[in-house]
């Protein structure tokens, strides 16, 4: 490795460990486990997934757990893209080391499009206009009320439509990408040496 990239490197890794140390820190002292904010998050993240156990529809729950895991990956991406960024921040997080939201990435996002897949898959109505709906909700009712009670900020001009691009954006990647896997489940090829 070259001395200026090795150097550069040192730099990251040293300025990365001081975000770190600011982030712990910053939980500490203004979202610690005794603090509104927290106990809000712990909720969002604890109630959907417990209100899923219950609610999955069993006979598709790898259908449906991949659907799921597929928008967790990408509101993920996404939501670390956008903090690393500056557009936007979350006052308050369950762990203070992973950039964006646990509680909507991992659980309140997901599960909330997992259920809106199911029931438009059980009751045979469209998914992209029902998906379209709840990415209309998310963006236009449920994160102004996040920015109103302190739990999202927004930055850098970023507004409510372009959440709702992003949005629109992991659901149709997170379909698409089921439905390529659907594909190959119902088309296996023959390996070699199988025939």
């Amino acid at each position: 490795m070259r001395t200026d990239q090795l150097a550069s490197l040192e730099k990251i890794k040293n300025m990365t460990e001081q975000l770190s140390k600011i982030q712990m820190e910053y939980w500490q002292q203004f979202s610690h486990i005794e603090t509104w904010g927290f106990k809000i998050v712990l909720l969002m993240f604890t109630l959907p997934l417990v209100y899923l156990y219950f609610a999955i529809d069993r006979k598709n729950i790898f259908l449906l757990g991949f659907y799921g895991f597929n928008v967790h990956v990408w509101f993920s991406y996404i939501n670390i893209w956008g903090v690393r960024q500056g557009f936007f921040v979350y006052p308050f997080e369950l762990i203070p080391f992973i950039p964006g939201n646990l509680a909507l990435d991992a659980a309140l996002i997901p599960v909330l499009f997992m259920l809106v897949y199911q029931w438009t898959i059980n009751l045979n109505k469209n998914f992209y206009l029902y998906s379209t709906a709840l990415s209309l909700f998310l963006s236009f009712v449920f994160k102004p009320i996040l920015v109103s009670t302190g739990m999202f900020v927004l930055y850098k001009g970023t507004n409510y439509f372009h959440l709702f691009l992003l949005y629109c954006i992991i659901f149709l990647l997170s379909k698409f990408i089921t439905n390529l896997f659907l594909v190959m489940q119902r088309n296996p090829r023959v390996a070699k040496g199988d025939a």
